[in-house]
């Protein structure tokens, strides 16, 4: 069955490419291989330069135990990329109607406090994450609602839910760390074989299984068609609403696991959850420079969120301010959208006279 949805869909986006020829107008694609190879190259040639660098200007940065505390530290920007991603799969790339989640680190905020605050008041482990995975989802349900069924721009929907988030995480915190421990959070927080602590472990884990689920599955197959022509899809019969609201709810399940993740590392709730929505932006859109065909994937999203871990820890290491983690985000963020930017006018300018 997914073998002749794919199958109509390339022959409808062959039969818009003859359309596009005979009109002189075609839909933006950075389809430029030679521009691409370069961009990826050099992506990933920063990536080691930023390696070797942190490893010359510390002895304890090769460490065993540095490099698995940076994957462990990654874990919670990693679960929030992977969310966004999805979003940005389902949801297609137009910066404005296309997928987009603002409030996906506000919800996690939210979640890890119902998570702390079910702790505190006696509910079982596994009654505080069912109420955390719920409140998750639940505000993945909301954005679908918004963008699908009210039709608002997902820009100004997740905004709003962003701060919806906010200050039901306020209310239930009352703007205080809430501590939380539970066996689940004391496993996270812990160590297996040869010190690799276990959230490390957990981030790898994720990621395999994301992966796995929307680039090798009929759904996640279906997913991304949906996003990246949602005309064809629909010649082709797929029900490109419900994929959307999918892509939604997996950003709040997303949020959720970044939740568990967040109160294992700070042993419970702490205000400040909406800060880290700067770096999963800059994670989201560096891990389209990491992919082959210049467009989000879950591996892309991996290799972006280690290296910002890498970026971060190095500052550490080096003594250098934190608060130049965020200005290298931004710049990470305006260089990946100018340089797609770039990409597409250039696609534009070949086609124009076809």
């Amino acid at each position: 069955m997914i073998g002749k949805v794919i199958e109509r869909l390339d022959a409808l986006r062959g039969n818009d490419d003859l359309a596009s020829d005979r009109t002189g107008s075609t839909t933006p694609q950075p389809d430029a291989p030679g521009a691409q190879f370069w961009l990826r190259g050099g992506a990933v040639l920063a990536f080691a330069l930023v390696f070797a660098v942190f490893a010359a200007t510390s002895p304890l940065f090769l460490t065993l135990a540095n490099l698995a505390n940076i994957v462990q530290q990654s874990a919670v920007l990693g679960a929030l990329g992977f969310g966004l991603t999805a979003v940005l799969i389902g949801g297609g790339a137009d910066s404005i109607k296309g997928g987009l989640d603002l409030s996906i680190a506000a919800n996690m905020g939210l979640c890890a406090a119902a998570h702390a605050v079910a702790l505190r008041a006696g509910v079982s482990s596994a009654g505080a994450v069912g109420l955390a995975l719920t409140a998750g989802v639940t505000i993945g349900a909301l954005n679908a609602f918004a963008v699908l069924g009210l039709r608002i721009l997902p820009l100004l929907a997740t905004l709003t839910t962003m701060n919806l988030c906010a200050g039901l995480e306020l209310v239930l915190t009352q703007n205080t760390s809430v501590p939380a421990t539970s066996p689940l959070l004391a496993f996270l927080i812990g160590e297996g074989a040869s010190g690799i602590p276990h959230l490390a472990t957990a981030l790898l884990a994720v990621a395999v299984l994301v992966t796995l689920l929307v680039h090798y599955t009929p759904f996640g197959l279906r997913l991304r068609a949906c996003g990246e022509d949602a005309q064809a899809a629909r010649a082709a019969g797929l029900n490109v609403r419900a994929y959307a609201a999918a892509s939604y709810l997996l950003g709040g399940f997303a949020a959720a696991l970044a939740a568990l993740a967040s109160s294992a590392l700070l042993s419970g709730s702490s205000p400040g959850a909406g800060e880290n929505l700067l770096a999963v932006v800059a994670a989201a859109l560096l891990g389209v420079v990491f992919s082959r065909r210049m467009v989000p994937t879950m591996p892309g999203t991996l290799l972006a969120v280690l290296f910002i871990g890498v970026i971060s820890n190095g500052f550490q290491l080096d003594n250098v301010s934190s608060y130049w983690v965020n200005g290298v985000e931004g710049a990470l963020i305006l260089f990946v959208v100018s340089t797609t930017a770039l990409l597409r006018r250039r696609h534009l300018g070949t086609h124009a006279h076809d």
